[in-house]
């Protein structure tokens, strides 16, 4: 039995293009999977911390082997519960609308807590860094409005999340693009039914 962890960075629910393209994708893989579980993590209901002070003081500290404060102590107790739920997933579904080019700021501040040393990653004594989520495959549900095709200097919403995951050690990272999302009728509708057929397909297979 594996575990599927869903990450979902839409507050539209219902009227999300990703999120209906991830619903499909989770059908199939339920179907195919019956066994496994499926988490789910809606970005906009998570209780975050904020990265402050002590959060940020007692990451530093870990990167240094300096001894922590019992505030930040807490405080890291709390990043580590965030990174494990991402530790205990066999794979990952990340679904996200494009914004100004990037991700939403929920999933920027997600990443932000869980991508830390000791937890995602280590540092070398010579400075080189290792991921620790090795072996976890992934798979990106990306609407956007407009069409970017590979090697647009625009597209930082597919970029990052492959480089930020890679960092931390997912490499084997598969994508459903579900664009233009914003367009004439037919070129939506058109756009999107076959963002869900390669979700049916991916689904059953990963």
């Amino acid at each position: 039995m594996a575990k599927l962890l869903y990450i979902e960075a839409s507050p539209r629910k219902d009227r999300s293009s990703s999120i209906a393209v991830a619903r499909e994708f989770i059908a199939a893989y339920t179907q195919a999977h019956p066994d496994d579980v499926v988490e789910t993590i809606d970005l906009w209901t998570l209780d975050m911390p904020p990265f402050d002070g002590a959060t940020i003081n007692a990451k530093y500290k870990v990167l240094h082997g300096l001894e922590r404060t019992a505030d930040e102590d807490r405080a890291w107790e709390t990043v580590a519960e965030f990174a494990g739920r991402l530790k205990k997933a066999d794979k990952i579904l990340i679904s996200s609308p494009m914004w100004n080019f990037g991700i939403p700021y929920t999933l920027k501040h997600f990443i932000d807590i869980v991508v830390q040393p000791g937890l995602t990653f280590t540092v070398s004594p010579g400075g080189e860094y290792n991921g620790l989520l090795a072996g976890r495959p992934a798979v990106l549900v990306l609407a956007r409005g407009g069409e970017y095709g590979d090697g647009t200097t625009y597209d930082y919403q597919r970029t990052y999340l492959k480089l930020i995951l890679g960092f931390m050690g997912i490499t084997d990272v598969r994508e459903i693009i579900v664009e233009p999302t914003i367009a004439e009728k037919g070129t939506v509708a058109r756009a999107k039914d076959a963002a869900m057929a390669e979700a049916k397909k991916l689904g059953a297979a990963f």
